[in-house]
């Protein structure tokens, strides 16, 4: 007698899984579009800073252009970190180890997942200064 197929778990109706995979996703697509949009400032302030002669150092405007462009580049370099903690967070649930915290093992609480659907620590592991 053949067994029927087994339906997918996150096909049966919400799951603490299936929402988490959502936030994840939605957090993703925010992520990529603030890169994006993050891009287009970094490439603004050059274009802008190669048609002009820009004196930096003595701006009566405020901060200077260098600073301008080093700001925008953190940020971008914030959004690509924070990309590869998400997508490294997509696979967890694949192998099992979604929601365990991997400095301790214990199950992180679903409160802190669904503010932060990357988290990788419980909250007392995440604790600055903890030892």
């Amino acid at each position: 007698m053949d067994a029927a197929p087994r339906p997918d778990p996150d096909e049966r109706g919400p799951s603490p899984l299936r929402g988490a995979r959502v936030r994840l996703a939605a957090d993703r697509a925010d992520t990529l579009a603030r890169a994006a949009a993050l891009g287009r400032d970094y490439d603004g302030i050059v274009a802008a800073n190669a048609l002009v002669a820009v004196d930096d150092e003595h701006d009566p405007e405020g901060a200077s252009t260098a600073f301008e462009r080093a700001h925008v580049a953190a940020l971008m370099a914030q959004a690509r970190e924070h990309l590869e903690e998400l997508d490294q967070a997509l696979e967890r649930p694949e192998r099992g180890e979604y929601g365990q915290c991997v400095s301790c093992g214990q199950t992180i609480p679903p409160e802190r997942l669904e503010i932060r659907p990357a988290a990788t620590t419980c909250v007392r592991c995440a604790r600055p200064g903890r030892t």
